[in-house]
């Protein structure tokens, strides 16, 4: 069980670095283009929020298998995602891609372009500018954002054991002790999920306003 948390959690704050890598830079160009590509980029980010958690398995798999558009180039230089840690964080950052991208997006946009503009004049770069005014002025739905997108990783079941059963993440473990054990050996752990994703909902709303305090001050 220990083991099975410590990997669900690990997971999950993997889910998030990578989307912070992609989805930060994703999220900036979509609260500044207005280019008439936007609605399709956006609509393919939302994509895991309608989909069936089978289907976003499904789709992950697809992908991410050994003779998949991704998985085959990166099986070719020993990277294998079929029943294996990668496959996992691979299947929770697809679910929880939404959820950092839209809220990151919401904090760019509320950052005022003319910041950014007189920093320019000044004789700032754009990747200077970005970092320095852009960045600190949506620490808060930064911070949201990937808070939301660890929690919807480790909820995640379907789609991670569509692709990696094993190793076994705490919503796979829970579903092999429910259909092996029975509502007797599900419970503890079902309980245990209960209090963690509270716990992570409290955290989102202690830091929103925190941070909501701290952008007063300032």
């Amino acid at each position: 069980m220990l083991h099975a948390l410590f990997l669900t959690i690990f997971a999950g704050m993997c889910a998030v670095m990578i989307l912070s890598l992609i989805g930060t830079p994703l999220a900036y160009y979509l609260a500044r283009t207005k280019s008439r590509f936007r609605g399709i980029i956006e609509s393919i980010v939302d994509i895991p929020l309608i989909l069936p958690h089978t289907v976003a398995g499904i789709l992950v798999y697809l992908l991410f298998m050994r003779e998949g558009l991704i998985g085959a180039p990166m099986s070719a230089v020993g990277i294998i995602f079929e029943e294996a840690f990668p496959g996992i964080v691979a299947a929770m950052t697809f679910v929880s891609a939404p959820f950092y991208v839209n809220a990151v997006r919401e904090g760019f946009e509320k950052v005022p372009v003319h910041l950014e503009n007189a920093a320019r004049t000044l004789g700032a770069t754009h990747s200077y500018a970005f970092v320095t005014i852009t960045l600190p002025l949506a620490t808060r739905e930064i911070v949201n954002g990937a808070l939301l997108a660890w929690g919807r990783s480790i909820g995640e079941f379907a789609a991670v054991i569509i692709i990696a059963y094993y190793p076994m993440v705490i919503s796979t473990l829970i579903y092999y002790r429910f259909t092996t054990g029975g509502i007797a050996e599900a419970q503890g752990l079902a309980f245990l999920m209960i209090v963690i994703c509270f716990g992570i909902f409290l955290l989102v709303r202690s830091v929103t306003r925190f941070l909501g305090r701290y952008d007063d001050r300032v």
